[in-house]
């Protein structure tokens, strides 16, 4: 039996495409592990999957000062350490990366045990931990064709991001019944990312008047962000996080309000869900949810809302044009040729494992 460990974490993005992967690694025969955080949210998300989990020290390579860039770096050659111990414990025969710091000493581990890794790339541009680990990797994975330009030609492969099987298999009242929702009403899915997005929280909550005389709303606010104030109001329900039940939540859904993540986003166009993106702003990441939003705004699949003009009347604006308009933006997605990439990773998995 091949073994294959997969690395990856710090937010959900970073977690979710290793778990689309797991249904054909493990039909393919691979026996699976994981290398992540000692407290990451992959770690709850796959000992849930019951893939056997090793947590290792994670520092945080950051671009701007802070008292933590004097300790981290120790953390990261402890995560190193730790990393190569366990692959000269675990003996892989490939190592597949999704990216985020905690991915770093594992890629770099690797390859001083000689053992071929796979990183993938989401956004359009690699972020700082992908390209610290470009120069130790075999293969780069990347979702779309602005990122070649980026990527070493002989290591690049546009290959599109593995998307999770059950999301196609939600079932819509199943959804407006976990909601107590009903059928009159077009639902909006609120989504921050894993760890929620405290701007885009309190517009939705501002705008909550207007927009539920015409619709109900699903609000994932993130950890720690729900709002007590907002429990019991007919047709709005909020949830920290839905890892079981989002299938069944995105098929009830009409419309989606996103952050522009490259996984998340990728996804709405693989269920085919109308969307309005809200960019993290620059002042707050380093503009790659800015470039992924404007490349599906370009090929018509999204309505793009900067962060800094988000007020409840931009929003309430953007959610009628969509919902409006959303055979449209179906139509468009509907011409895309970016599909699920599972075929093709696994494919290069098992050439670079042989």
């Amino acid at each position: 039996m091949k073994r294959i460990i997969l690395t990856g974490g710090g937010t959900a993005g970073h977690v979710t495409p290793n778990i689309a992967l797991l249904p054909s690694l493990q039909k393919e025969g691979y026996e699976v592990m994981y290398i992540g955080s000692y407290d990451g949210i992959e770690k709850k998300l796959i000992e849930g999957m019951g893939i056997p989990y090793y947590g290792i020290s994670s520092g945080k390579l950051r671009r701007y000062f802070d008292i933590k860039n004097l300790t981290d770096p120790f953390r990261v050659i402890k995560g190193y350490k730790e990393a190569s111990s366990l692959i000269k414990e675990l003996k892989p025969d490939i190592i597949f990366s999704k990216g985020g710091f905690v991915s770093v000493p594992v890629v770099i581990a690797a390859k001083r045990r000689k053992i071929p890794c796979i990183i993938h790339e989401s956004d359009i541009t690699p972020g700082l931990a992908n390209k610290i680990s470009i120069p130790f990797a075999n293969k780069v994975c990347v979702n779309f064709p602005e990122t070649l330009e980026h990527i070493p030609k002989e290591k690049v492969v546009l290959s599109g991001t593995p998307i999770r099987k059950e999301l196609f298999a939600g079932n819509r009242i199943k959804g407006l019944d976990f909601c107590g929702f009903s059928l009159n009403k077009p639902v909006i899915l609120v989504m921050g990312g894993s760890t929620g997005a405290k701007t885009v929280n309190e517009r939705i909550r501002d705008s909550l008047t207007d927009l539920l005389k015409d619709f109900q709303i699903i609000h994932l606010c993130g950890k720690g962000k729900t709002d007590p104030a907002y429990n019991n109001i007919e047709g709005y329900v909020q949830f920290e996080y839905i890892n079981k039940e989002l299938s069944d939540l995105l098929a009830a859904t009409d419309i989606v309000v996103s952050r522009a993540g490259a996984n998340a986003i990728c996804e709405l166009l693989a269920l085919r869900k109308p969307n309005i993106l809200i960019p993290l702003s620059l002042g707050a990441s380093r503009g790659d949810q800015i470039l992924n939003a404007r490349s599906f705004e370009k090929q018509g699949f999204s309505y793009v809302l900067k962060e800094e003009d988000l007020t409840p009347s931009s929003l309430i604006e953007a959610v009628k044009t969509v919902y409006n308009n959303k055979e449209e933006y179906i139509s468009n997605m509907n011409k895309s040729k970016q599909t699920d990439s599972t075929a093709t990773i696994v494919s290069l998995i098992k050439d670079l494992s042989l």
